[in-house]
């Protein structure tokens, strides 16, 4: 095996693997805003028949910084009886797992249903300012009356312009010398251990490569 076929192995390698090391869950880089917002629950709508709830779910942000519009996301964190409680006394289940979750976005880590809030027109959701709507459907398996959904919102909140620039000119600081190389060495490094180790290339044909 010659230094150029190994070469083009590694790098196919490299980038096949690129989206695998670099995936990370869709809300990781989200914050729990709960407590700085408020979500606002609007029933608008109860299907009878089928025992469907509609709701119109909204966020109003009471911080006093902006949050990112685009970034807002609501989850259906828990719901509740009467009495408050949202976990069956004996046996100790989620209430919500009674519940079919129509049209939901995604589920979280803990397996928890979650909303997109609608972009509207202006990037930020600002101070006493309320977002648009997203519709939240909720079916009742057990056709109990009276149940009430409670969310949680997650989302970003705009960095100060000061913060921007601080951002900015860390970004722009050059590297120091040999740093960049040193980096990409022990990137390449790691990938030719783990071709070894799966066995698409051998420790002879690697230091064959690189005899002078």
């Amino acid at each position: 095996m010659n230094r150029v076929r190994i070469c083009c192995l590694v790098a196919a390698s490299a980038i096949a693997m690129e989206p695998v090391c670099g995936r990370a869950g869709s809300l990781d880089h989200l914050t729990d805003l709960t407590g700085r917002v408020q979500a606002v629950v609007t029933l608008k709508g109860r299907d009878n028949f089928t025992s469907e709830y509609r709701y119109d779910v909204s966020v109003r942000n009471l911080s006093p910084d902006a949050i990112i519009g685009d970034s807002l996301v609501i989850v259906l964190d828990k719901i509740t009886n009467l009495a408050g409680d949202d976990r069956e006394g004996l046996t100790g289940e989620s209430f919500l797992k009674r519940f079919d979750v129509l049209d939901q976005d995604g589920q979280t880590d803990d397996e928890k249903p979650y909303f997109r809030v609608p972009a509207a027109a202006s990037p930020d959701l600002v101070p006493q300012a309320d977002s648009l709507p997203a519709m939240v459907r909720i079916r009742n398996r057990d056709y109990v009356a009276v149940f009430t959904p409670s969310f949680k919102v997650l989302g970003q909140k705009r960095p100060p312009p000061e913060a921007k620039r601080a951002e900015s000119s860390i970004s722009s600081t050059p590297s120091a010398p040999g740093q960049s190389a040193t980096a990409n060495r022990n990137a390449v490094e790691k990938l030719i251990q783990l071709l070894i180790k799966k066995g698409i290339l051998t420790e002879d044909e690697w230091r064959k490569a690189n005899q002078p």
